[in-house]
């Protein structure tokens, strides 16, 4: 490999804001922040959702009100879009 033209790869930590679940890994993300961890100090790098907090892995899927959203959409612009129909 040439030197100079690859971002550094070393071990950072992934932290979830919404879990406060940490994750060593290695990367080439870089970051300001600092955490203390296992007795080494590593770069971390905060992250809004992981499989800790992500409602796929946790079982926590939330159900969408598709039929409300659909009779608000018919009531803001069902009868203009029934009315373009039979126009056309």
């Amino acid at each position: 490999m040439k030197d100079g033209i690859h971002p550094g790869y070393r071990t950072v930590v992934f932290r979830d804001t919404a879990s406060g679940a940490t994750y060593r890994t290695r990367s080439t993300v870089g970051s300001d922040q600092t955490i203390e961890l296992d007795g080494e100090t590593l770069p971390v790098v905060n992250v809004e959702i992981s499989a800790a907090s992500h409602p796929f892995w946790t079982g926590n899927q939330r159900v969408l009100d598709t039929a409300g959203r659909v009779e608000r959409f018919n009531q803001r612009y069902g009868a203009r879009a029934r009315g373009a129909r039979r126009e056309g």
